[in-house]
Formats: structure tokens, sequence, C-alpha cells
């Protein structure tokens, strides 16, 4: 075998065990005997929950998301449907059916919108038409980062890829070597002031957004177990970010909050959960793989209260504003709680195929997408 071809081989050996690893954690993280849903305790209702508009789409799987970006919503579907609504009607601005299975996405800066197909390409739109196509080196599962007219892109074998926004010309390249299997969910990749912050194994790392070059870097969870699938780290998306504090967690072992302006771990605790993070002034919320929910003291990570009301449930990373903490859980239901306590205000169902994603807060309303590609705005008075 000549030395070209020997190279093509790894190289095309290298994306069959990525693909083969993701589905096989994929496969680890499903449980056959699902312990069956806690049982919805009778409450007094303290919020009156109304629909302002609803929009159907087509189906909504993870590790797919939508963005609120200059007052517009863009939602990809997994068939490849995007659409861009106005989050204070539902009033379609403009959608394009890709025709392509997804990935990942979406991710927006209100102009510019990108997304990921299962064929590992990177596609930029705005005003409904395609700017240009990509071909990735491997699968991504996050959702691109469209920030300072560049394309941001995080792939499975944690290489982070800059693009220019308005041609696709590759800017710069960076790969940081990490174990050997990969989370088939969405990492982190997100910016602070002048930093383009990525989740890289089991570390946040800050990087130059200009070349790549990393600035500071910090632990968040470490490998631990005997095996492979035990001694995976990897950082998931949704993080809680106030002034300079930013929260992280990493899959099922920690949540830990940095000092982004400096690269300073502040505290770290021990947690079981899969899904991102939401914060207050104060408090940091999350939810454990079994449903329960937590809240942490922001300053010092002491809990502040827990509630086990919703295991088992399916539950999706919470959602908090105005005081109220929302979660959607996989029966379709939303439930708004007392952020100070955990306590049930209202809760509403939506529809019975469940909660594809966090909810996302725009002005007076909770923006809802079930998995059959439901959209509801909802107000909580």
């Amino acid at each position: 075998m000549t030395g070209s071809n020997f190279k093509r081989f790894l190289n095309a050996f290298k994306a069959l065990a990525l693909v083969v690893l993701a589905l096989f954690l994929s496969a680890c993280s499903s449980t056959p005997d699902k312990p069956t849903p806690t049982a919805l305790a009778d409450f007094k209702p303290q919020l009156n929950v109304s629909k302002t508009w609803s929009a159907q789409l087509s189906s909504v799987a993870a590790p797919l998301s939508a963005q609120l970006s200059n007052n517009q919503l863009a939602i990809v579907a997994t068939n490849g449907l995007v659409a861009v609504l106005n989050p204070d009607t539902g009033i379609e601005i403009w959608r394009l059916a890709l025709n392509t299975p997804m990935a990942a996405g979406v991710g927006s800066d209100g102009n510019r919108l990108a997304v990921i197909s299962q064929a590992n390409e990177l596609i930029t739109l705005s005003q409904g038409k395609v700017l240009w196509r990509v071909k990735l080196p491997a699968l991504s599962f996050t959702s691109p980062l469209v920030a300072g007219e560049r394309v941001f892109v995080l792939t499975a074998d944690r290489t982070v890829i800059a693009f220019d926004g308005a041609s696709g010309q590759k800017l710069w390249s960076q790969q940081r070597a990490g174990d050997a299997l990969v989370l088939k969910q969405s990492g982190i990749l997100t910016s602070f002031q002048d930093n383009l912050l990525v989740g890289l194994s089991g570390r946040l790392v800050a990087m130059n957004p200009a070349n790549g070059v990393a600035k500071w870097e910090v632990t968040v969870g470490s490998s631990r177990g005997t095996n492979e699938v035990e001694r995976l780290v990897d950082l998931v998306s949704g993080v809680s970010r106030i002034n300079n504090t930013l929260c992280a967690r990493a899959f099922q072992t920690s949540v830990t909050c940095v000092d982004a302006s400096k690269g300073a771990n502040l505290w770290t605790r021990a947690s079981q959960g899969h899904v991102g993070l939401t914060g207050s002034e104060t408090a940091l919320f999350g939810t454990e793989s079994d449903g329960k929910l937590m809240a942490w003291n922001r300053g010092g990570g002491q809990v502040l209260w827990q509630s086990d009301s919703l295991r088992f449930r399916g539950l999706t990373a919470p959602t908090a504003a105005n005081g109220q903490l929302v979660v959607g859980d996989d029966l379709g239901w939303m439930h708004w709680l007392d952020a100070s306590n955990g306590q049930t205000l209202a809760r509403s169902q939506i529809d019975a195929s469940g909660i594809a994603m966090p909810a996302l807060r725009h002005e007076k309303t909770w923006v809802v997408i079930t998995k059959s590609g439901l959209v509801q705005a909802l107000r909580a008075d």
C-alpha cells in the first residue's frame, strides 16, 4: 500500500471509528427498563399559563436546538427544514427545506444561520437562501457558533474550525487530543468578551477567535472509572453566565463555576447529570439524569434545595428568569417552579410527543418546542 493510500485508509478508519463509538455510546445511554415516571402531585396553581401563539414545523430531536437572536427565532428540524419566526407573533419570516437530515444546529447571529448535516456538511444561510457549504473532516453534534462575521465549528474529533461567514473560506483549525469515545450530544461552543469558549474533553478552553490559540483552560470534569465508557468526560451545552462567572456541566461527573475573566476554577461539585445548566445572580440550577432538580449557591456551590417531584420524567435542562424556573419533560409537560424552593407554581401539557429542548425566554413569554415540531409561546402571570 502506498503512503498516500495508507493515509487515506487511516483517515477513513478514524472517521468510521468516531461513528461507531458515538453510536455505541448513544446506545449505552439508553436504558431498556426505564423506571416509572413519578406521578404529578396535586398543587395549588399560583400562575396562570396562557398561549400567545402557536406554529407547526417538522419533528425535532436532540442534539438540534433553536436560537433567539436579533428578534428572530431560528429552528432547524431533523429533516433539514430551517425556519425563522417572529418570536412576538409566531409569523414565519422565511423557511427553506434543505432536504437532508440534520446532525447539529441551529447557530445564528440574527443575520446568518448555520447548521450541520448528517453528511458532515456545514451549511450557512441567510434570508432563506444558502450562502455556502463546506464539507467537514468529521462528525459534529454541536451547534455552530455564528459571531463576529465568522462561523465556528466543533467536530467530534475535538477539532475547532473557523470559517469566514461571507465566503466559507477556512481561516484556521485547532485540534486537541482526547479520549477515543465521543459524546453524541451537543458540546460547549460559545463566546465570552473577546474569547471563544470551547469544551474539549473535560476542559473549558478560552481561545483567541482570530487564530485559535489557547489563552487559558480550566478542568471542569476528570476521567474516572475502569473502562472507556466510565472514563468518558465531555462538557455538555447549556452554560450559565452571570457577569464574569460561567458555570458548566461535565457529563455525569460534576458542575463547575469558573471566573471567565481569569480562567480560574471557583468551585466544583459532584453531579450525575447530562444536560446543561441555568442560573440567577445567586443560584445555579440543574437536573440530574434521574430527574432530580438541584439548586446550588452560585458563590460557593452549597446545595440550596433539591426536589424529587419530577424524577424519571426525562427532564430537559431548566431555564430561569424572573424568579421562575421552567423545565420540560418527556411526557410533554412544562413545569413552572419557584426558583427559591423548587415548589410547583404551574404546569401545562403541550403535546404527548415530549419537550424537545429547554424553553427559550423572550420578553414576557416562554417559547417551547416539542419533538413533533409544535412551537408555542406561553405566558405565565
